[in-house]
């Protein structure tokens, strides 16, 4: 159900997380992915971060199934009002999190069906690399 490869977490994210976390109060199965992602995560100094989906990156990636293309920005669930921002707290986000360009995540989308999904390019804003 996720990628591969270890993510890549910058030690703010990784800090806001974590207390994201500790702050709810029903922990579902997309608390549970995210905790998962949080464990095995490579947790770098932002600096170290560069080419890597932080919080507040943008993404381009396809759908590999359908060769649909999105432009998703990552953000904290109560950010996730406008279309194109994706939750970190849905499969989706929380895959997608800490990966690289060129990597491929599989997930679940909303409705259940199974995304494969090609990060092709990333535009950090500069809230995404700390300043």
């Amino acid at each position: 159900m996720r990628q591969i490869a270890q993510p890549i977490i910058t030690q703010t994210d990784y800090q806001q997380l974590d207390r994201l976390l500790d702050s709810l109060e029903e922990f579902g199965p997309a608390a549970e992915a995210l905790e998962e992602e949080l464990e095995r995560a490579k947790v770098v100094p932002p600096d170290e971060a560069e080419g890597v989906v932080t919080m507040h990156s943008q993404v381009h990636c396809r759908e590999e199934g359908s060769g649909k293309e999105y432009h998703l920005r990552l953000v904290y669930p109560n950010e996730a009002r406008e279309e194109g921002t994706v939750s970190v707290l849905t499969p989706v986000g929380s895959a997608l999190l800490g990966q690289t360009i060129g990597q491929r995540v599989e997930c679940t989308a909303p409705g259940g069906k199974t995304l494969h999904l090609s990060l092709l390019e990333l535009e950090p804003t500069a809230k995404a690399v700390g300043y």
